[in-house]
């Protein structure tokens, strides 16, 4: 992909939970990490891709079925449609005759300049209450030429920049991206590494590489933990990940939790996928204090935030 051309996913305006102020928020597409408990499924592949809404769907319509010339979009028995995705060569047909919106597009080619004019219609609010922008994903550094780019032509006009990162990338490509960056939000996931394997189809060991190297930088960072509860709220893992904290990123003052949530499972059936986390619910107030308070007695000059 080009340094000029990107696959965005969306741009969220006014975003408060994305770093400090009013944020807008970049959502780019694209992720070598395949989380179990991701709530952002239509960012992994990097390619733009079908979701398919089924409740969108207008019974017996059938107008996407006469176009598919793959035999991928097959009218089902009850009225509406399967999709058979190893068929589809994407080429979106269906999607330009549906009346409904039940079949629709996630992803699209977008220029920096084209980014950065659609959110520099909000720069006021950004300098008045010390806001600017972050680039997500999906992983913003799987397209990092394009996230230099951008955060580049940010920093041009005096714009906060964040990057929300798994830190899974080459370091060359992650330092390219941090010479215009003001703010990291870093997830740390698990601390072993054949569970983090187990969790996220990656260990984690160029994960917390990058977190030191970061840190030895003085770039500002946050450190974001999902808490999922069975998966990774025992006390074993807490107490490794505030000794790593507290004897490795000595610049880090800050941690914030992030309780898992099932918003994420309809987007799952709009891609055809299966979740494999139904069984898993939120955690309960009790455990997020719990969890905050083994964390803030391990690392005393830490913050330890619950973001709601």
């Amino acid at each position: 992909m080009s340094s000029e051309v990107g696959v965005v996913v969306r741009i969220q305006r006014f975003s408060l939970q994305d770093g400090p102020g009013i944020r807008t928020t970049i959502f780019l597409k694209g992720c070598p990490l395949r989380c179990l408990w991701c709530c952002n499924p239509e960012t992994q592949d990097p390619q733009i891709e079908l979701m398919y809404f089924k409740y969108k769907c207008i019974p017996n319509c059938s107008k996407c079925v006469l176009v598919c010339n793959y035999g991928a979009v097959m009218k089902s028995e009850d009225g509406f449609i399967t999709i058979d995705r190893t068929k589809c060569i994407r080429c979106l047909e269906c999607v330009r005759v549906c009346p409904s919106g039940a079949l629709t597009v996630v992803g699209e080619l977008r220029s920096v300049e084209e980014v950065v004019g659609e959110v520099l219609k909000d720069y006021e609010f950004y300098i008045t209450s010390g806001g600017g922008v972050t680039l997500s994903g999906g992983e913003p550094l799987y397209q990092y030429k394009f996230s230099k780019a951008v955060m580049k032509r940010l920093k041009e006009v005096n714009i906060h920049t964040t990057l929300d990162t798994s830190g899974y990338a080459l370091w060359e490509h992650f330092k390219e991206v941090l010479n215009y960056t003001d703010l990291i939000l870093y997830d740390i996931k698990h601390m072993s590494p054949d569970k983090h394997k187990e969790l996220t189809g990656v260990d984690n060991r160029l994960i917390l590489e990058n977190a030191k190297r970061c840190n030895d930088l003085g770039v500002s960072m946050i450190i974001r933990f999902p808490l999922i509860p069975s998966i990774n709220d025992d006390v074993e893992n807490l107490k490794e990940l505030a000794k790593f904290i507290c004897s490795e990123l000595n610049n880090v003052r800050q941690l914030d939790i992030l309780p898992y949530h099932t918003l994420g499972i309809p987007k799952y059936e709009a891609l055809g996928r299966e979740y494999l986390l139904k069984n898993i619910s939120r955690p309960s107030q009790e455990n997020l204090e719990r969890v905050a308070k083994v964390l803030r007695n391990l690392c005393p000059t830490i913050r330890i935030n619950i973001i709601i």
